[in-house]
């Protein structure tokens, strides 16, 4: 099986270094039309420039793709909206949204200000809410789309100093949640990157000899799977330095208790038993949750 994305247009966000450069070359290789958006900006957020933006859309367009690069950020929904109305009177459609865009302002909690938290969230989960609700209605009405969401392992798991960024990570696998459920009946799939990749967001997170086996282009292919024509929904991959793996929010067998057992006290002599991972799931959704937990387990 050979994925391609010929007639395919596809919008990468943070697309001038990194994951997302890599992410646009490689679907340009692969046939597809690509909008390279980077604000440009520092790792903090701060700055811009469409310099890096067009040094990738210059690098397709030399293999003989075709690509437009833009600078808008993704916290500007009028720019977003503006870009997305651009693509579409150039290329007719739009297939594919990468949300990939981000910066880090690590601090411990107690350090960080309300402003290093709400900046992070604003560019990683605003910024992935204003560019997929740019894309949404059109995917609907040409009944196609793929989206990809990008979380971490802060947002999964947890880092230290990172309570902002892995807020916004786990935003985003709550939202890519919610829009698989509401876009399979129009054939508009929604799904989650974890990259673990050597980047100018992770060069001096970890060791040297760690970062050369973790470059971006270890983490692409789950993506571009991701977003391809087969690509399933409501997917989270891991993926990064040769290995690949699936996340998953499960949920345990737990117990259930009489009326008069329902008290912190049962819940204390039952702890370990709720927490017993022997036999836990994978609800599809919310509802199914509530299914189990109301009929006295799964």
């Amino acid at each position: 099986m050979s994925i391609r994305f010929d007639n395919r247009v596809a919008i990468v966000t943070g697309a001038g270094n990194g994951l997302g450069r890599r992410y646009a070359l490689d679907l340009a290789a692969r046939g597809a039309k690509v909008v390279v958006n980077d604000l440009g900006g520092a790792r903090d957020g701060s700055g811009s420039s469409v310099t890096a933006a067009q040094a990738v859309v210059d690098e397709i367009v030399a293999a003989g793709g075709e690509a437009m690069a833009s600078g808008a950020s993704v916290t500007d929904a009028d720019a977003i909206f503006a870009m997305v109305d651009e693509v579409k009177a150039k290329w007719g459609r739009i297939d594919i949204l990468i949300n990939n865009a981000g910066i880090l302002r690590d601090k411990t909690f107690t350090k960080m200000t309300l402003d290093d938290f709400r900046l992070v969230l604003d560019v990683h989960l605003m910024g992935g809410v204003i560019c997929t609700k740019a894309v949404w209605d059109l995917m609907r009405e040409q009944a196609y789309g793929r989206i990809l969401m990008t979380t971490s392992s802060t947002g999964l798991y947890g880092n230290f100093g990172q309570a902002n960024y892995g807020a916004a990570k786990l935003g985003l696998v709550g939202l890519m949640k919610t829009l698989a459920l509401e876009g399979a009946k129009y054939n508009v799939k929604v799904n989650t990157v974890a990259p673990l990749a050597a980047t100018r967001m992770t060069e001096d997170l970890m060791p040297p000899e760690l970062l050369a086996k973790m470059g971006p282009e270890t983490v692409s292919p789950a993506s571009l799977y991701l977003v391809s024509e087969d690509a399933p929904t409501n997917v989270i991959l891991n993926a990064g330095g040769g290995g690949f793996e699936a996340a998953h929010v499960t949920l345990t067998k737990g117990v259930h208790v009489a009326a008069d057992a329902m008290t912190p006290e049962t819940v204390a002599a039952k702890i370990a038993d709720i927490r017993d991972r022997d036999g836990e799931i994978v609800p599809d959704t919310g509802a199914a949750q509530a299914q189990a937990a109301l009929s006295g387990g799964n």
